[in-house]
């Protein structure tokens, strides 16, 4: 069985919201005792081990020493391959194409739950990052308020989601519209792209549209996660 360890208040606190079942041990330090409190009671109806740990132990057992005082073991949330047949009809759709930094990740599914965006499709590439320790962390609950689909043909994919929305990817080339020009009368499905190739020229051409972040050009661009806040909230 995959398990992942999640750590900090809130993003502990989502697990349980979301899905308790998937709890499988808590560790706490003295300092979280009361935050720890309700999520002891519900393991101790199920059985299930929760144990107060001093400080230095909690690092060991959480994995890292950023543990906020509380850490869950949980099963991995299995996450299924989106088909084509079954889009999702939502405001805005957001696909990550490679994106491999797990903290972008859990930055990125942070971004997308605070601007409202309902349902997050990573595509199931080599290196690309899914839900782990770190993504979970720096998420801080938000990966349990997104429903989360893979894609294992995401051109495919992306000419499924068109009759239902815009699809739209973020890119540094010159064509690109600028994110004041674009058209906002349909849904849009945004897709972004890896730290240091962008969108794959594949997932490109699948695309009908792209559209960048008009800076000051003192620098190249910006991080994707800081890209994902800026059109998440422009697109709103």
């Amino acid at each position: 069985m995959q398990t992942d360890t999640i750590c900090g208040a809130n993003a502990v606190a989502a697990l349980f919201r979301r899905r308790p079942e998937s709890a499988l041990r808590l560790y706490y330090t003295d300092a979280a005792r009361s935050v720890a409190g309700p999520f002891c009671a519900e393991l101790a109806r199920r059985h299930a081990p929760y144990r107060l740990l001093p400080s230095d132990e909690m690092a060991r057992a959480a994995g890292t020493p950023h543990h906020g005082g509380i850490a869950v073991v949980a099963r991995a949330r299995v996450i299924p391959i989106l088909q084509p047949a079954d889009v999702p009809r939502e405001q805005m759709l957001l696909v990550l194409d490679g994106v491999g930094n797990p903290h972008n990740l859990g930055a990125i599914a942070r971004s997308a739950a605070f601007f409202g965006v309902r349902t997050l499709v990573l595509n199931h590439v080599p290196g690309a990052a899914l839900p782990s320790d770190a993504a979970y962390r720096t998420a801080e609950g938000a990966m349990e308020e997104l429903v989360l689909y893979r894609s294992r043909g995401l051109p495919a994919l992306l000419q499924a989601l068109t009759p239902f929305y815009r699809t739209v990817a973020a890119t540094l080339r010159p064509g690109a519209l600028a994110l004041a020009d674009l058209p906002r009368d349909r849904p849009v499905a945004l897709v972004l792209g890896g730290e240091e190739r962008g969108v794959s020229p594949a997932v490109l051409a699948a695309c009908r549209r792209e559209v960048r972040i008009v800076g000051s050009g003192r620098v190249q661009s910006l991080n994707v996660a800081q890209a994902a806040a800026v059109l998440l909230h422009a697109l709103g």
